[in-house]
């Protein structure tokens, strides 16, 4: 082993790299292997406890609806013969007939008694309870009438409860007048034909019925050892055992004493996840721990019984399932080992002899790694993949000597290129109006624009000049961006100005522009555009609108100017375009915006939306503070916070204009 680790001073790459790269593979192949076979382990002994839940399950699924089907019998021979008593209620003689008549047809039911209020048989005196018991040792059904000093029932709890109960219900377990046979009773209130509650149907069932199916028998002294058994129990919502396989149990015990008494907490878990109305199966508590019952570590299956606040339980002994799972995990372990135990050695023995070649091609690469790209290559004999390796390391080195040439090549060309996209950005700004306030000296009119392109220039357009009092404006947008569009938005620009020192009437401007535009257009761009002439000295407002979006008004209220859409220009030579005036009051702001803005989109490709556009234009008209540079930069900040990182899909181009003068 030490020999392994010992340096050689035999090339460059000691011979001992091998070895080590081989050990280090196989003791990462074995962790891995070690994982595999703990996970496969892991999922072997869950399907144990799957397969062992899945059948607790459908045992107690069984049992409950054995008993489930008998109380359900009881239900439906009681709710089927309170017609008949109350029939013959004013014959108190046919009452004991009835009762017998109910343990003779239903084989279930231990015994039946209706039990009267105080004197509704004068003639019967206080009490007056007919009742019907099936005797165990010869199934004769015994009558008698119980009452008395020694029988008094009219005091009993369970009469008064009875007789305030809207309905049926299922009693608080009891035992016989013997004291030996434990019970439950469907006491059911009887009613006469002024719906008055007159008496109470008790029929009562022998809990000791429900314990025939267990799994295992006592030990051999007779007492039941929880150790050795799988079994069922019941309780009721107070913790009492109605069912279980130690008879001394049923009616006298509380399941909680034994719980409290027991050193262990999760037993009391248990009772309040069965007492809650709850159904499933629990092997630990919420904070992880084992579930003990008595002593003995468990798994318990509980659901609670249809039609009656009682809940049952299958508990299985987590022994018979831990001992199985060690069993099939030992051999799956077992094998899992001696097919590493193989994969160790074969696989040791081939990655040795296969890494041979690898160190050659080691001290090519590094040269080609320092930038040699004429390094030769060895020359390997093995027509597999070390050859293919070698092979590409030899198309390597002719891409990367390729790649480094127009590498340079193209470095060069696009810091060229760069140098000339700056100068065309200042280019196109120096074209733009960039002094703000333009007219100081002017008290009758404020402007200011902003231009942001999606790249380093764009098409996006907007100027404004003074001429014989008319302010000339006009906004576009050019379809595409980047160069071509920054061209086509140059030309626009303009032709806006040369034509506007000619024409004075917006729809004339726009159709000169739209026929110098349209001539020639082969690459089939057009431009939307808002052209506007405002009278300083009255306000009049003369406008052209060519498939741009309606400037906002912002003084005595937020509105839309009203705009003909007509079409772009540069799109059909000779298209006549519509003038439409309005005349602007004092302090008003017109506001003009391109697309890049109600469209600019967050990074969830939700827009600003025009209803954002007015939402900040009514805030800046309330707090008066709408003029022109204000309201570009509380909208621009708007933006912003909505785009957030997003990358900007468009330009972003804003005229604000404020009429200061009188309008006439």
């Amino acid at each position: 082993m030490f020999q392994l680790f010992k340096k050689k001073d035999k090339g460059p790459y000691p011979r001992t790299f091998a070895k080590r790269l081989t050990w280090r593979i196989m003791i990462t192949l074995f962790c891995v292997m070690s994982i595999v076979s703990i996970i496969i382990f892991v999922i072997v002994w869950l399907m144990i406890y799957a397969q062992a839940t899945m059948l607790c399950n459908r045992l107690l699924k069984s049992k409950c609806q054995d008993v489930e089907n008998t109380l359900s019998e009881v239900y439906v021979a009681s709710v089927n013969t309170v017609p008949d008593i109350e029939h013959n209620l004013n014959r108190p003689d046919r009452m004991a007939d009835i009762m017998k008549r109910i343990v003779e047809l239903n084989p279930e039911i231990q015994s039946c008694g209706i039990s009267f209020v105080d004197k509704y048989y004068p003639e019967k005196g206080h009490w007056f309870c007919p009742y019907a018991a099936r005797r165990d040792s010869d199934s004769i059904i015994v009558m008698k009438t119980i009452g008395g000093q020694n029988g008094n029932y009219l005091q009993a709890k369970w009469f008064k409860d009875a007789l305030q109960a809207k309905e049926g219900y299922w009693s608080e377990p009891f035992f016989d007048s013997t004291k030996q046979i434990p019970k439950i009773a469907w006491l059911m209130p009887i009613h006469d034909e002024r719906d008055s509650t007159v008496a109470v149907l008790g029929v009562d069932v022998s809990l000791t019925k429900f314990r025939k199916q267990r799994f295992s028998s006592m030990t051999s002294s007779g007492t039941w050892d929880a150790d050795k058994e799988i079994y069922f129990f019941a309780i009721d919502p107070q913790g009492n055992y109605l069912i279980h396989p130690d008879t001394s149990r049923i009616v006298n015990k509380n399941y909680f004493d034994y719980a409290k008494a027991a050193p262990d907490s999760t037993a009391i878990y248990v009772g309040h996840r069965m007492t809650g109305r709850n159904r499933g199966h629990i092997m630990t508590d919420d904070n992880g721990n084992d579930i003990y019952i008595e002593g003995e570590k468990v798994m318990v299956c509980y659901q609670s019984l249809a039609h009656t606040p009682w809940s049952m339980a299958l508990v299985l002994p987590m022994f018979f399932v831990d001992l199985f799972g060690y069993l099939m995990g030992g051999f799956l372990f077992f094998f899992i080992l001696l097919g590493l135990i193989v994969v160790f050695f074969a696989g040791r023995r081939g990655i040795k002899k296969a890494s041979q070649p690898l160190r050659q091609l080691a001290v090519s690469a590094d040269e080609v790694a320092k930038g040699n790209f004429n390094t030769p290559l060895p020359d390997i004999q093995s027509k597999d993949e070390i050859q293919l390796v070698r092979d590409s390391f030899a198309n390597m080195q002719q891409s990367l000597a390729h790649y480094v040439a127009e590498l340079r090549e193209t470095t060069a060309e696009k810091a060229s290129m760069e140098s000339e996209l700056k100068i065309a950005h200042d280019i196109q700004m120096s074209m733009l109006p960039k002094i703000f306030p333009p007219y100081p000296e002017r008290t009758d009119i404020d402007i200011y624009g902003s231009l942001t392109p999606a790249k380093g220039v764009g098409g996006d357009l907007f100027d404004f000049y003074i001429h014989d009092e008319l302010l000339f404006f006009c906004i576009g947008d050019v379809s595409g961006k980047g160069v071509p569009a920054s061209l086509y938005m140059a030309v626009t620009r303009s032709l806006f100005r040369n034509v506007s020192a000619h024409l004075f009437e917006p729809e004339k401007i726009v159709a000169a522009l739209n026929n110098a535009q349209a001539e020639g257009n082969e690459t089939n761009m057009f431009v939307t555009i808002f052209v506007g002439v405002l009278d300083l000295a009255t306000g009049l407002l003369r406008y052209c609108n060519a498939g741009h979006d309606a400037p906002l008004l912002v003084g005595r209220d937020v509105a839309a100017l009203p705009c003909d859409p007509n079409l772009p220009i540069g799109v059909i030579s000779g298209f006549e375009f519509e003038r439409q005036e309005i005349l602007i009051d004092s302090q008003t702001t017109i506001f003009l915006f391109t697309d890049g803005l109600n469209e600019a989109e967050d990074a969830g490709h939700a827009q600003f939306g025009d209803m954002r556009i007015w939402s900040v234009a009514k805030k800046l008209l309330a707090e008066q503070r709408h003029q022109p540079q204000t309201f570009i930069d509380e909208m621009t900040n708007a933006v912003h916070q909505f785009v957030g990182d997003a990358e900007q899909s468009d330009d972003l181009t804003m005229l604000a204009i404020q009429y200061k003068g009188q309008t006439n």
